[in-house]
């Protein structure tokens, strides 16, 4: 948007008055000088000194004007209604038009302002944008960033939008509607849209890149709010389950469905928004990045030291880890097997491949010095839920080490943006509750068909206090010491 400010500068008639009473001033000066000395012999060199000190004077004040005209204007004189004579400006794109405001974006915070997310489509006509931006005009809204969504009829414009914290979403969608808007869709916003959309998608799609496990979590940020599963096209039990899409994918209103490199179909939803074909375009493209770059899992690794001296190892796994893990699964109890996956121990290896895959979450893995996997660690993306699992050999147990995963698990899984983290046990479980309590969260308990199901909350006020910063998430729990290599 250009600001009216440039346009309705106050005009300061004391500055002209004075001026024009130096000018006059010079002027008598001038004419005195040369009564009084322009019959002497040396008079024509003074008239000529005068000369040369009446053009230094101007060329001063002319600097001096200029100077002063581009300094920054006063608040009482400049001050003007947010959104007043707002201007929207687009420059076309192979996604959609984008336009973002030219006068900059002030702070999110901004006192006696709300952020609003707001859609609405409109007929593709000349002056149909400018209906809607004189009608959030007339509302002193202020348009802080735009997208267009092509139709086939119509276009769908995506506003990012600041406006009076007393404007209520019922009036501002009757206003867009009386302006020619359809299927007006508002929400919030906060600081974190302020992003434009181009530097949002490249951000996405460089986490992607390092990470095969990022794919649906980029999808989800680069639409909103949707759910993502992930359908394999084999069961755990090796039956094919007839999940398919054609390469190029498949979009019905409000859901997608795209070819996963790995096999079987991304399904994205998204209830009463439809996806238009330039958010399908883009969630295509991300899903071609990643089965361009196949299997990749970061490789980083942390060595602890337990408290009986023994090193091990933290790192992440995946599909490559298969023949260690059931390795693993071979030297567990029938019970440790029992209370990991609540259900018959012969099918635990099957669940193994689907674990490791970086398409459903994160896997971190615990081995000794000698190489021996002996604990995992799983993070599950479950819709728009996320599961946490723990399974730590016999041997290996009660030494921290099933705490120490569950922590990095919900710090991957802040990392992530998830509201909430859910754990599946057996109340006789008391490991894994106690490693739960441990995380100093807010925690809900329900019993479901004999099933305890435990739900850590990452958000709010309480979790905010009780959660670990950024470099503490990253250390392991006392009495460990760590070094990274």
């Amino acid at each position: 948007m250009t600001s009216a400010k440039s346009a309705r500068r106050p005009h300061h008639w004391r500055r002209d008055l004075i001026e024009l009473a130096a000018l006059f001033t010079a002027v008598a000066v001038a004419d005195a000088i040369a009564n009084l000395i322009g019959h002497q012999p040396d008079g024509p060199y003074l008239l000529m000194a005068s000369a040369v000190a009446l053009v230094a004077t101007a060329a001063f004040h002319t600097w001096w004007a200029r100077r002063h005209s581009h300094a920054p204007p006063s608040d009482e004189a400049d001050a003007v209604p947010v959104g007043a004579g707002a201007t929207v400006g687009t420059a076309t794109t192979a996604g959609g038009a984008e336009g973002t405001g030219e006068g900059g974006v002030v702070g999110a915070g901004e006192a006696g302002t709300t952020l609003w997310r707001m859609r609405t489509t409109v007929l593709d006509a000349p002056g149909s944008l400018a209906a809607l931006c004189t009608a959030l005009a007339g509302l002193r809204v202020d348009i802080l960033t735009l997208q267009t969504h092509p139709l086939a009829e119509g276009t769908v414009d995506e506003f990012l939008l600041r406006a009076p914290a007393t404007l209520q979403a019922q009036e501002l969608s009757r206003k867009i509607a009386a302006a020619g808007g359809a299927s007006t869709w508002i929400e919030r916003a906060d600081a974190h849209d302020l992003v434009d959309t181009p530097t949002r998608v490249l951000s996405l799609a460089t986490r992607t890149a390092l990470d095969a496990a990022e794919l649906p979590l980029a999808l989800r940020q680069l639409l909103g709010r949707c759910t993502i599963h992930s359908l394999p096209a084999v069961s755990v039990t090796g039956r094919a389950t007839g999940q398919s899409a054609p390469v190029e994918g498949v979009l019905e209103e409000t859901v997608m469905r795209l070819r996963d490199p790995s096999g079987g179909v991304i399904s994205v939803e998204r209830p009463y928004l439809p996806f238009t074909p330039t958010e399908f375009a883009r969630a295509r493209a991300l899903v071609e990045l990643d089965a361009r770059l196949g299997p990749r899992v970061p490789r980083s690794e942390d060595v602890l030291t337990l408290p009986e001296g023994n090193e091990i190892t933290v790192r992440r796994a995946d599909r490559g880890d298969l023949a260690a893990a059931r390795a693993m699964h071979d030297r567990c109890s029938q019970d440790t097997l029992g209370l990991r996956y609540h259900g018959p121990v012969a099918d635990a290896d099957r669940y193994l491949d689907h674990l490791l895959s970086p398409r459903f979450g994160r896997t971190l893995a615990v081995q000794t010095a000698s190489g021996r996997l002996v604990a995992l660690g799983h993070l599950l993306w479950d819709g728009d839920e996320t599961e946490v699992a723990l399974l730590v050999e016999d041997d290996w147990q009660r030494r921290g080490i099933g705490s120490e995963l569950l922590r990095r698990l919900v710090a991957l899984a802040e990392e992530a943006g998830c509201d909430s983290v859910y754990a599946v046990t057996q109340s006789r479980n008391t490991g894994m509750v106690a490693a739960m309590r441990a995380l100093e969260l807010p925690l809900d308990y329900q019993i479901e068909e004999g099933t305890l199901v435990i739900t850590a909350r990452l958000t709010g006020e309480e979790a905010a206090t009780a959660r670990p910063t950024t470099e503490e998430a990253a250390r392991p729990s006392a009495p460990t010491e760590w070094a990274r290599r």
